[in-house]
């Protein structure tokens, strides 16, 4: 019966000691010669307390028993003191620890965004982006803790307990002990209190993740919920969620605050006991009151910093619980990788064809493409048409390597990009799709995202051919306007050209299209299709539309249906075979006439 649990103690203890490791090799060790001075500083403070409890007793027994008007400056001077040297000295190595805590916590997030921004499409389909927020920013936080928690309680607080117990035995060894009497009974609680904080603590950031992921969901969607009158029904569920967060997170800071409660009872007993002993001693005449004083004030003293300095162990258990979420996120390995080399090479433009030959993918299990196989040769536009859900997009994902096939091959040129040198092959490909990934940082910087040594005639003919320079004089900046949040400062047809602009500097031979003037209206469309036609022109294209009125003039069209190939050809062929893509058609079109009919 108790081989199970013993054995999940020593995983426990083995993961724990992993994400130790881990901590020490990654963002202790180096850091060393700082926190060594850190500790110094730490160390005179400590010295400082065991000063003030040592000068209690000639306070009392010279200045205000015996009356010796000398020895009241004296004693005030070495107090003056005393605290002046605290306060420098606790001045300083906060000054220390937190430029290290803050330095070591960025230098994770760092860390983590360059580990996550390489991993594989898969990936971010699993996670939302509210739960990788809380990762990077909400969990990597418990670094910060380790130095200005741990590392500084272990340091102040240690060196805190050690004198102030020092100046205790040194007052009066006997008092000391009978005052430690009451700190054994608390081993077993403390235990317990620990096991449940680390437990409490995981569901605490669990649920702050939670509360973050709505808050992405919430403000991405917050046109949605304005126009469908959601808004209530979206603060009631956001509500709901931070209730649980509070009750989980009152939950832990309660575990946390019992670990001092406990100590407290401990300190009970002991002050009790030494208060009837040393008073006794006292009414006999064989201690003083200034040595009664000054043990008190070094064993007041003394329990604060070892209170603290036994929670220790329950801050541990909450860094842990983070810390470890956080190295889990960091052994997550990516499903797509750079091949060893020799790579593969990459085509020119000249011959630059797309092929996928028995192609099957699936997402988590879920079948997008099966035994896809088409060739779309370089130069020519080749238009991928289909219901929603057929797998047009999936395709752009494969020949871009941001997912692998599960089976068959995807060539370029007739090589196969499992074989190509990672960013060489998505070089080759320039991208403009509905969704346009504009960040907010100035237009000139988002088109100029991925391209090095442009020139201000290269980049004039860019802006002029994809009709940036039509909207730049309305704009207060020009070019070193603000594009906002995800482009918000601009409209569709505006974040559109500017993404026309980023993909003729990058003068890729492959030009992917996905939906790229579904959600313009007429006026902007005609921009943009003019850019796109100019943009097209000698390159091997792409293009994913449900708007069939688009793909007309396409070389060549690929229809899709549940992963599959199921017509192929141009235009007027596809019409006249009357199948999948002429339904679609005479559907889009009688739609149209009905709208377009008084």
């Amino acid at each position: 019966m108790s081989h199970r649990p013993e054995s999940a103690r020593k995983q426990r203890a083995r993961a724990d000691g992993v994400v130790a490791r881990w901590l020490w090799h990654s963002f202790v060790r180096h850091r060393l010669h700082f926190i060594g001075l850190a500790v110094v500083f730490m160390v005179l403070e400590a010295l400082t307390l065991g000063a003030f409890s040592y000068l209690i007793q000639p306070m009392f027994d010279e200045v205000f028993i015996a009356g010796d008007r000398e020895s009241v400056f004296l004693v005030a001077l070495a107090m003056a003191l005393v605290f002046f040297g605290r306060g420098l000295a606790r001045l300083a190595h906060k000054a220390v620890m937190t430029w290290q805590s803050e330095a070591a916590t960025a230098e994770l997030q760092s860390i983590l965004l360059a580990h996550l921004i390489r991993l594989d499409q898969g990936f971010f389909k699993r996670n939302a982006p509210g739960i990788l927020i809380e990762r990077v920013r909400g969990d990597s936080a418990a670094l910060r803790r380790v130095f200005s928690s741990l590392i500084t309680g272990f340091g102040r607080d240690g060196a805190g307990v050690i004198v102030l117990f020092s100046v205790a035995l040194w007052t009066d060894w006997q008092w000391t002990l009978i005052a430690l009497l009451g700190l054994p009974l608390l081993g077993l609680p403390l235990i317990a209190i620990q096991r449940l904080i680390r437990r409490r603590s995981t569901e605490a950031r669990l649920a702050a993740a939670e509360s973050s992921n709505r808050l992405d969901e919430t403000f991405h969607g917050i046109a949605t919920l304005q126009l469908t009158g959601s808004e209530g029904r979206e603060i009631g569920r956001f509500r709901e969620i931070m209730r649980g967060f509070v009750r989980k997170a009152t939950r832990a800071a309660i575990g946390q605050a019992a670990v001092p409660t406990v100590m407290d009872f401990g300190a009970a007993i002991g002050f009790g006991l030494v208060l009837i002993y040393g008073g006794m001693q006292i009414i006999d005449g064989t201690r003083t009151v200034g040595q009664f004083m000054s043990f008190f004030t070094a064993l007041g003293l003394l329990f604060d910093p070892l209170r603290r300095f036994t929670a220790l162990t329950a801050e541990w258990q909450n860094i842990l619980a983070s810390l470890e979420r956080t190295h889990a996120l960091l052994q997550v390995q990516a499903k797509v990788t750079n091949p060893p080399p020799p790579h593969l090479p990459v085509p020119d433009r000249r011959h630059a064809s797309v092929e996928l030959r028995g192609v099957s993918f699936a997402y988590e299990a879920e079948p997008v493409l099966n035994d896809l196989s088409f060739v779309a040769p370089a130069g020519k536009t080749t238009a991928i048409v289909g219901p929603s859900g057929a797998g047009k997009t999936t395709v752009f994902t494969l020949l871009t390597r941001l997912a692998d096939v599960d089976a068959g091959e995807v060539l370029i040129g007739g090589q196969d990009v499992r074989g190509m040198d990672l960013v060489a092959l998505r070089r080759l490909f320039a991208v403009v799709s509905q969704d346009t990934a504009l960040f907010d940082e100035t237009i000139r910087d988002n088109i100029l995202m991925g391209v090095e040594g442009v020139s201000e005639t290269a980049l004039d003919s860019a802006l002029s051919a994809a009709h940036v320079d039509d909207f730049l004089p309305l704009l207060s900046d020009g070019l070193d306007t603000l594009a906002g949040p995800r482009g918000s400062s601009l409209s569709g047809g505006q974040r559109q050209r500017v993404a026309i602009a980023r993909a003729l500097l990058r003068d890729a031979p492959i030009l992917l299209l996905d939906e790229a003037t579904s959600a313009l209206d007429a006026k902007s469309e005609a921009f943009v299709q003019d850019a796109l036609d100019r943009l097209a022109e000698g390159r091997t294209t792409l293009v994913i539309a449900h708007r069939l009125s688009t793909v007309r003039r396409a070389d060549q069209i690929i229809v899709m249906d549940r992963g599959r190939v199921v017509e192929r050809g141009t235009h007027e062929e596809l019409l006249g075979v009357g199948g999948v893509y002429a339904r679609l058609y005479a559907l889009q079109f009688g739609e149209q006439d009905q709208a377009n009919s008084p």
